[in-house]
């Protein structure tokens, strides 16, 4: 389980914007795949890819920063992680890899953020810049998980 002891962290960019998970959720990174459409998924979901025999929804966590929208490209990646529950795509702009953040730390959340802000676990302190740190057990609100199951469930249940 993710927390602050836990110092290894997968960086990856947004945008200009640096962003890590804790290196225990992330599974692998690679490049974007084709992703398929599914319907009725909360809006954050740009559809499913299937990984070893697996479906896995695709999430486009822009949305939850506020970050511009912008169309796939083949120069995409995509972050595989575990949440507590279920396996998750998280497409990013580029993977900067691995950081153990011994030297420099981790601040808690709770010493920088006023604002509920749940998902976000820390921050690290750069020479050229800072890394917000997001705990994917907590990314996604309850309610978008049980609208996902069920749209996956669906997916799942046609006969093509």
């Amino acid at each position: 389980m993710n927390d602050m002891h836990d110092r290894h962290l997968v960086a990856f960019g947004l945008d200009t914007q640096r962003f890590a998970l804790f290196l225990s959720s992330v599974n692998r990174a690679e490049r974007i795949a084709a992703v398929l459409p599914l319907p009725d998924a909360p809006d954050m979901v740009l559809g499913i890819i299937n990984v070893h025999g697996c479906i896995v929804p695709v999430f486009d966590i822009r949305k939850r920063f506020k970050l511009p929208p912008r169309k796939l490209t083949l120069t995409d990646h995509i972050l595989i992680a575990s949440t507590v529950t279920m396996t998750v795509a998280i497409v990013v702009d580029e993977v900067f890899g691995v950081m153990d953040q011994k030297e420099t730390g981790i601040v808690d959340r709770k010493e920088i953020l006023k604002k509920k802000m749940n998902y976000i676990e820390g921050v690290v302190k750069l020479k050229d810049g800072m890394v917000l740190i997001h705990d994917i057990n907590k990314f996604f609100s309850l309610e978008e998980e049980a609208v996902l199951k069920e749209s996956i469930e669906k997916y799942s249940g046609r006969d093509d």
